[in-house]
């Protein structure tokens, strides 16, 4: 099966040079940048390394996937970020590790003996309880639901109704925010009964760039999104029980 790397971006330029040239480019049959309307040169430096760039027309993260989705030529696609908390090395192990037949594969922080030099105490106890709260409440196994890296089927997107605005309207109405969609990803993967495995991956320490998360907004809105899908779950087996 042939795996795209999938890389969003946000003024991302300094950290695309120095992690970009360790990527081992023979492991995919496509490397897609979407980007945010960087003012760095982000973009043009992509074009220059020879991927295919994207350029979103909505603000956010989740639009840079949305929007870039179906331009992705892999049967497989790895999301990755170039700030340096991504290990390259593990590329290989996720593209490997799903090929066993996986529907995801995440690069877990906190598989031991992975562990993150890149958490602060308020990202790795939210990280930590958002995890616990996705595994109790959505029949999760795993050990780091939040993070990026990961690989999985190009149609989970669609399959998970993750490309539909009706999946984030709640929470990012009530939070006035843009969220991100590996939460989302993480709840239906576990709890449709997708196949998930994990491989652990150690989160260095950021080699560049800004972190884009919005600590509060995000906790919260992620944290509605998980009672709102507990909730509908509760309301699809109460239908079935009816009839």
């Amino acid at each position: 099966m042939k795996t795209t790397l999938f890389i969003p971006t946000l003024n991302e330029i300094e950290g695309m040079k120095k992690v970009m040239p360790n990527v081992d480019k023979s492991l995919f049959c496509q490397i897609l940048v979407s980007d945010g309307n960087s003012k760095d040169g982000t973009a043009d430096y992509a074009k220059s390394l020879g991927y295919d760039v994207y350029i979103q027309k909505k603000k956010g993260i989740r639009h840079a996937y949305i929007e870039a989705w179906p331009l992705i030529k892999g049967d497989l696609v790895i999301t990755f970020s170039p700030d340096g908390n991504c290990p390259t090395e593990d590329l290989k192990h996720l593209i490997d590790k799903a090929s066993q037949g996986f529907d995801m594969v995440v690069a877990s922080r906190y598989l031991p003996p992975a562990k993150s030099e890149d958490d602060g105490l308020i990202t790795g106890f939210g990280n930590w309880f958002f995890t616990k709260t996705i595994n109790l409440l959505h029949k999760g196994k795993y050990t780091d639901a939040m993070t990026i890296y990961r690989i999985y089927r190009r149609e989970v997107f669609y399959e998970l109704g993750l490309d539909t605005e009706a999946t984030y309207r709640i929470p990012e109405s009530l939070f006035f925010t843009t969220m991100g969609i590996e939460p989302i990803l993480s709840v239906r993967a576990a709890r449709t009964g997708l196949k998930i495995s994990e491989i652990p991956s150690n989160e260095p320490k950021r080699l560049a760039g800004q972190a884009k998360v919005q600590v509060l907004r995000w906790g919260a809105a992620y944290y509605t999104q998980f009672i709102l899908e507990y909730i509908k779950s509760k309301m699809v087996y109460s239908n079935r029980i009816c009839f």
